[in-house]
């Protein structure tokens, strides 16, 4: 079952970034989606595929 998701939704990724959040805010959707963690603000990019591999659930 694929999980539902758009712009400015918060999603809980599997892994956690080196800040050690796991939140991120998706910022840009496409081929490629652009997610920022909530903690300290980074900006990530990354095809959608992987996104939905590495995504855990949500909020």
């Amino acid at each position: 079952m694929e999980k539902e998701y758009g712009m400015n939704d918060i999603v809980e990724m599997k892994k956690q970034h080196p800040c050690g959040s796991r939140l991120f805010r998706i910022t840009r959707l496409g081929a490629d989606i652009k997610i920022r963690c909530e903690q300290c603000g980074r900006v990530v990019m990354m095809p959608r595929r992987d996104f939905e591999k590495r995504m855990k659930s949500v909020k």
